[in-house]
């Protein structure tokens, strides 16, 4: 099966590029990215905070079924364009990764479709390359997945 999500990375250098077409118009799929109740939706975490603002900030957090944290990201917003762009810095904590800059573009396609595209930039090849080798790929296609079928539902993922 096609995934969905592009990703492209080229050898050697500290950055990917993510692109995705969603069959859904761009003020739905922005507003997977700034609502929390939709964001655990797809993401499939816990949201502790969601600033959607500049100099906004946020925090998720996964934990497993003893109440263990196995998951926890942050970040604070640097650029905030409503439909338009979003500017973050993503840090995983507890984890040997280095902060990453992510720069997301919304783009309406129609009245019923839109692209995400996603330029992250990582302190180096060597952590860009850690996470590729991870199910990064399968893991995003499958988020992507969920955030277009619980926007399209008749309640709009609300």
């Amino acid at each position: 099966m096609e995934l969905k999500t592009k990703i492209l990375a080229e050898d050697g250098k500290q950055e990917i590029f993510i692109t995705r077409e969603f069959d859904l118009p761009v003020e739905l799929l922005f507003k997977a990215y700034v609502e929390p109740a939709i964001v655990e939706q797809w993401m499939g975490t816990k949201v502790l905070k969601l600033e959607s603002k500049e100099h906004g900030g946020y925090q998720f957090e996964t934990r497993d079924p003893q109440g263990n944290v196995v998951f926890r990201a942050n970040g604070t917003i640097h650029e905030f364009d409503w439909d338009k762009k979003i500017t973050r810095t993503f840090e995983m904590e507890n984890t040997p990764f280095a902060v990453q800059l992510e720069f997301l573009e919304f783009e309406k396609l129609t009245d019923n479709t839109s692209k995400l595209f996603m330029h992250i930039v990582f302190k180096s090849v060597s952590f860009r390359d850690q996470l590729l080798q991870m199910p990064f790929t399968e893991g995003l296609n499958m988020a992507h997945n969920k955030l277009e079928e619980i926007l399209s539902s008749p309640n709009n993922g609300s």
